[in-house]
């Protein structure tokens, strides 16, 4: 999958209404990898770090560790606040030390796009 960052600097470019049409499908992230796509869509790109605007806070994609979530269920229900928080504020995260391995994730993704 390819992320271009020149996509979101075009003028004619009008975020919003590419936003609704996405909204409007109703299908999700889901529908977008069931329809095959190759590039990440333009909504989901984050400005490059020159491009930000001085009084815009520094965007950065959550990332959460899920270390430690198997033998303590406190850190268990302070991962799960974390996930929902990012999916309520940005709709998606990153995750880390989920013990996943790298070759399954890259299985995963490659059976889902050879469907």
């Amino acid at each position: 999958m390819v992320l271009n960052d020149t996509s979101t600097r075009q003028p004619d470019y009008d975020r919003k209404a590419e936003l609704r049409a996405f909204d409007e499908t109703k299908t999700g992230i889901k529908g977008l990898v069931d329809a095959g796509i190759t590039e990440v869509p333009r909504i989901f790109h984050l400005p490059s770090p020159e491009n930000l605007n001085s009084q815009q806070p520094e965007l950065t994609l959550p990332t959460i560790d899920h270390r430690g979530i198997d033998n303590n269920p406190i850190q268990r229900k302070e991962v799960m606040e974390q996930v929902k928080g990012a999916l309520e504020s940005w709709g998606f995260f990153q995750m880390v030390n989920h013990g996943i391995l790298v070759g399954r994730v890259g299985w995963i993704f490659m059976s889902k796009t050879l469907r």
